[in-house]
């Protein structure tokens, strides 16, 4: 195992033991876990071959599956759960793995038989986890890729600020995200290895499964040593588990640190092919390559059809060897920490290695002879183990291991907590931006509620009206910063400390979507109830849409302001106009979108925005876009003389309401042909003034 830290050294702290290799595990456990795992992999690619050779499918639809990606995890997957992982640890799987997870989760009592012949039918387990729709407990919601690989780092943030700021011990729950290779080509990745809020949090752990291909290919060149160095830059540990106990024991004989050479030196096209070779040519290769005599003494011990399993007897698929690795991982401390672990893509299965494979199905005679092999019940596709078995008490304790204390209740604020009005006096003319900025600092205010807003941005706090939230309670980091001497008075006292409640992020708003589903999903993920509310220019809600929709998927709970946003720009240019947000805000599930124009009604929105945070069953998290245009307050005030607040308020939240009633301005005009004009946001101005244009005309109009 190597180790490459994020502070520079190449070895763990001081003082603590480099367990390396050497971690010792108990013979007889570790021959119930490789038994597990066979029968892991076994339930997983049996789960997919139901899907799509057993389960009638008339349409003759494509159902599909990855058998293969599946495949290269099932050692990491089993050496979690069924050792490493504590209660209350969460961990995001790789979106096309999700067949080993129902597996495992099956194995240890948390899924019903019944589900495991249902994956991708209706109704049925989903093709990649889903939080709100699998039936076991899944933590983190995958799928696009590179999102699960974020998120449980964001989850680690809101962990982190829950701790400082509710005085609670700090909870050593660890958030681990096993990442497929191919998702570190996505950009959110690296906004997120880079962002500072996240660098000091030690208890995230990335495992890379590195088997080296994509979808439609292997990836070219080695990668590793470059994906390494770029995650070392960024002050995160860098941990590799490349070779298991059967290399290694080859490398210590003579000729062994040639035959290391060898490989390493194998781009991932050649080796991926070599592989797949028959032994006798795996030899041949060996021999006639660099210090080929030399390799020659190190494998001569080999028998030829042995050499396909030596070769790939990879750190990603020895129990030992990943569970040494997880153990010094804890031991860092500082920052956060990624494993590489080296995989081989279909590991166990016909086509390992194949470039093709990631789609490919076992056929039903490479389906028998994987039951054969794997020692799989040749009358039950879905046996577990005799209760009196090994294998049967491991997954006992671990299930017993990981069950959660009953005695542990998540912190929820009742609706009940939440004000209907904060009684706020605004000016004359004021936009909606503004109003809402004044808002947040009332809500400070009010008892158990102001303590649990988190705001968030990316760089654009001041220009969207955060100014007085942050003067009054601060922004946010893990550590006291010192002061920073300037020149006069500042107006912003932007100090960052463990109790402020503004987290400021660099311009990347695929981090702000991120950390707002993770921090409204709060309770779930650690117990603690948070309400945040990240501002961002209405624009570029577009930049980070995949993060928002994702947020939304998982059933977040948190609010989003635009601002500014609307056709009301034109005076800022183009740059800032938003024409497609609105839409947005009607398609999207799980999201209710408001554009109100006065500051009464951003009162009422906001209030009941915090109030879906509230139920967290059935909630749902809120879109305001807002205005920078100054509006007349005074607009609505015959609607309120007609309806009366709480009926006006309550039409505002059901959607809409009258602000201009012809009966009202022009009762003398005729019912007949009533023309209404329909306006949303600060434009209601101009709709105000051409309904009175047409009463002057003879027109009644609403």
């Amino acid at each position: 195992m190597h180790i490459s830290s994020a502070i520079g050294s190449s070895e763990p702290r001081s003082g603590e033991p480099d367990l390396g290799s050497g971690l010792p595990v108990d013979p007889a456990e570790l021959a119930a876990l490789e038994s597990i795992q066979r029968r892991v992999l076994w339930l997983a690619s049996a789960i997919i071959h139901h899907a799509n050779h057993r389960r009638p499918n008339p349409e003759q639809v494509k159902v599909g599956g990855h058998q293969a990606s599946s495949a290269s995890v099932v050692s990491i997957l089993t050496a979690l759960y069924l050792v490493h992982l504590r209660p209350g640890d969460r961990v995001s799987i790789k979106p096309h793995a999700s067949p080993v997870f129902h597996a495992i989760q099956y194995l240890l009592g948390n899924l019903d038989c019944a589900h495991l012949p249902t994956l991708r039918a209706f109704h049925g387990l989903q093709a990649y986890p889903s939080r709100t729709k699998d039936p076991d407990p899944i933590d983190f919601s995958t799928g696009s890729v590179g999102l699960g690989a974020v998120a449980p780092a964001f989850a680690a943030l809101a962990q982190r600020y829950a701790d400082l700021h509710f005085d609670r011990p700090l909870h050593r729950r660890r958030f681990i995200a096993v990442v497929g290779d191919a998702e570190l080509d996505e950009g959110v990745v690296w906004e997120a290895v880079a962002e500072d809020q996240l660098r000091g949090l030690d208890n995230v752990l990335w495992i890379v499964d590195l088997n080296r291909q994509s979808l439609d290919r292997v990836v070219p060149g080695i990668r590793a040593r470059q994906l390494e160095a770029l995650f070392a830059d960024s002050r995160w540990h860098v941990l590799e588990v490349k070779y298991g106990r059967r290399l290694q024991a080859a490398f210590a004989r003579p000729g062994g640190s040639a035959l290391r050479q060898c490989i390493d030196d194998m781009s991932n096209e050649e080796y991926q092919a070599l592989i797949r070779r028959p032994g006798a040519d795996i030899r041949q290769r060996l021999l006639t390559g660099p210090d080929g005599v030399a390799v020659g003494r190190a494998v001569d011990h080999v028998p030829d059809a042995e050499l396909p399993g030596l070769l790939t007897d990879l750190g990603g698929h020895d129990l030992a060897e990943l569970l040494a690795c997880f153990a010094t991982a804890d031991q860092l401390a500082g920052a956060p920490a990624v494993i590489f672990a080296y995989t081989i893509k279909g590991w166990g299965l016909p086509f390992a290695g194949d470039p093709l494979n990631h789609s490919a199905l076992l056929t039903e005679a490479q389906f028998a002879d994987l039951r054969l092999k794997l020692g799989a019940d040749p009358t039950d596709d879905w046996a577990a183990f005799p209760p009196d078995s090994p294998e049967a008490r491991l997954c006992a304790r671990a299930a017993a291991r990981l069950r959660p204390d009953p005695a542990e209740r998540p912190m929820v604020l009742p609706a009940k907590a939440i004000p209907t009005s904060l009684d706020l006096r605004v000016p004359p003319s004021v936009s909606s931006q503004e109003a809402f900025g004044r808002l947040l600092v009332e809500l400070h205010r009010v008892p158990r509620l102001g303590e649990r807003i988190v705001t968030a941005s990316p760089d654009v706090a001041i220009s969207t009206s955060l100014g007085g939230w942050v003067n009054r309670t601060g922004v946010f980091a893990s550590e006291e910063a010192p002061p920073i001497p300037v020149a006069g008075e500042r107006l912003i006292r932007w100090q960052p400390g463990p109790r402020g409640q503004h987290l400021e992020l660099g311009i990347s708003e695929m981090n702000l979507f991120m950390l707002l589903g993770q921090f409204g999903l709060a309770v779930e993920l650690i117990g603690e109830h948070l309400f945040p509310i990240g501002t961002v220019y209405d624009p570029f809600i577009l930049r980070g849409l995949d993060a928002l929709i994702h947020a939304l998927y998982s059933a977040t709970k948190m609010i989003v302001v635009g601002t500014p946003s609307g056709i009301t720009l034109s005076p800022e240019g183009g740059a800032h106009q938003s024409t497609a947000t609105p839409s947005l805000g009607i398609a999207l599930p799980n999201l209710i979108a408001w554009e109100p124009c006065f500051a009464r009604e951003v009162e009422w929105i906001l209030l009941e925005a915090l109030r879906e945070c509230c139920d967290r069953a059935h909630g749902r998290s809120s879109y305001l876009r807002l205005s920078t245009r100054p509006i007349d307050q005074q607009l609505p005030d015959r609607a309120l003389a007609r309806l009366g607040e709480e009926t006006l308020r309550r039409h505002a939240l059901a959607g809409g309401y009258r602000l201009v009633d012809w009966r009202d301005e022009a009762p003398d005009l005729s019912p007949d042909d009533v023309v209404q004009i329909v306006v949303a946001g600060a434009s209601a101005p101009e709709a105000v003034a051409a309904a009175r244009l047409l009463h002057s005309e003879g027109v009644a109009a609403n």
